[in-house]
C-alpha cells in the first residue's frame, strides 16, 4: 500500500516543482536585470517591441510620459504586468530598438518599469505565447507600441504585411 501512494504522489511532486520551476523562471527573465527591449516584425502590426522573453509589450493610454497610471488599479496590474528591471539598472536594447528611446521610472519594491520613448511598458497576462498580440486594442486603452514609441492602433493591410507567426485578437472591457 505504502509504495502504491509513492508512484501516485511521485510524478505529482515532480510536475509540481517542475511547475514553480519554470514559473520562478519566467519571473526571474521578466525581473532580472538583463531584460531587454528589442523589435520584432509582426504579420499584422509591422515592426512592434518586444521583451527579451518574445512576449509583445503594450502602453496604457490614460499613462503620460513618466507616469504609470496601471499600478494604481489591482486588477489593471493582475492582467497588464509591468515590464520590470532591478532598480538603478539599464534596460538592454536588441534588434531594432532605440537605445535612446529606453527608461525606467521608479516601481515598487526596488524594481523600476522599463519605459520606451518615456512612457511604461506592460505585457497583457492573455498572450500566453511569444508574438502574441491579444491585448491588442483592449477596452480602447491598450495598445502595442512600434520602435518610435508610437501606439499601433491598426493592422498593416494585407499588401504590406511580412511574415513571422504573430495572433491577433481584440478585446472588449469595462475597466482600464
Amino acid at each position: 500500500m505504502r509504495g502504491r501512494g509513492i508512484r501516485v504522489l511521485l510524478p505529482l511532486v515532480v510536475v509540481a516543482a517542475v511547475g514553480a520551476g519554470a514559473a520562478m523562471a519566467a519571473s526571474a527573465s521578466l525581473h532580472s536585470g538583463k531584460a531587454t527591449v528589442k523589435a520584432f516584425r509582426s504579420h499584422s502590426f509591422g515592426m512592434v517591441l518586444v521583451a527579451a522573453n518574445g512576449h509583445t509589450l503594450y502602453r496604457y493610454t490614460p499613462d503620460s510620459k513618466g507616469v504609470n497610471r496601471c499600478s494604481r488599479n489591482a486588477t489593471c496590474n493582475k492582467f497588464w504586468p509591468a515590464l520590470l528591471v532591478k532598480a538603478g539598472v539599464k534596460p538592454t536594447v536588441g534588434g531594432g530598438a532605440s537605445a535612446s528611446l529606453v527608461g525606467t521610472i521608479k516601481a515598487a519594491h526596488g524594481m523600476a518599469q522599463v519605459t520606451y520613448a518615456g512612457f511604461p511598458l506592460y505585457f497583457f497576462a492573455g498572450d500566453r505565447a511569444a508574438g502574441q498580440t491579444k491585448g491588442q486594442g483592449f477596452g480602447g486603452k491598450w495598445y502595442i507600441v512600434n520602435t518610435k514609441g508610437a501606439l499601433v492602433k491598426h493592422a498593416m493591410s494585407a499588401s504590406s504585411a511580412t511574415s513571422s507567426g504573430s495572433t491577433t485578437s481584440t478585446s472588449k472591457s469595462t475597466w482600464g
